[in-house]
């Protein structure tokens, strides 16, 4: 949406304003100008998370490893029962079972995996918004 379209929802500020506070925005980190790929218009409708049992001693290791991977879209560290938690995308269930098996499986210090089928995304990234901030101080509870 252009900024002039911006402003003219805001209640008709000038686009100027709007770009400036964008422009600010992104120099703050604290929002990033990209285009999000569809998966299902290029034939990607098999979406799966995968949580991986690894050595401790490659955690970070592996991590950065299966970052490098086209077919993750995710990678994170977690706590608990699993170490690495990663999102994949793949065209069929065959291709899924098959990354899975022979690629996952077989990395060194990857002791265990466990594949979970998403049939259906309700909320992702993309559509997130920080938590509207409450009017007033903060509520301090002690």
């Amino acid at each position: 949406m252009s900024s002039a379209e911006i402003a003219r929802r805001l209640g008709n500020i000038p686009a100027r304003t709007v770009s400036y506070r964008i422009e600010g925005l992104i120099e703050q980190g604290i929002i990033s100008i990209r285009a999000i790929v569809n998966p299902l218009a290029l034939g990607y409708e098999v979406l799966a998370d995968v949580l991986l049992e690894v050595e401790p001693s490659r955690l970070r290791e592996i991590a950065a490893h299966l970052a490098q991977f086209e077919q993750i879209s995710y990678v994170a560290l977690a706590t608990g029962d699993h170490d690495i938690s990663i999102q994949v995308l793949a065209r069929h269930n065959d291709e899924l079972f098959e990354f899975v098996t022979e690629v996952l499986g077989k990395i060194p210090g990857v002791r265990r995996t466990q594949t979970h089928l998403l049939p259906l995304k309700v909320k992702d990234i993309d559509t997130w918004l920080p938590p509207t901030a409450p009017t007033g101080s903060p509520d301090k509870q002690g």
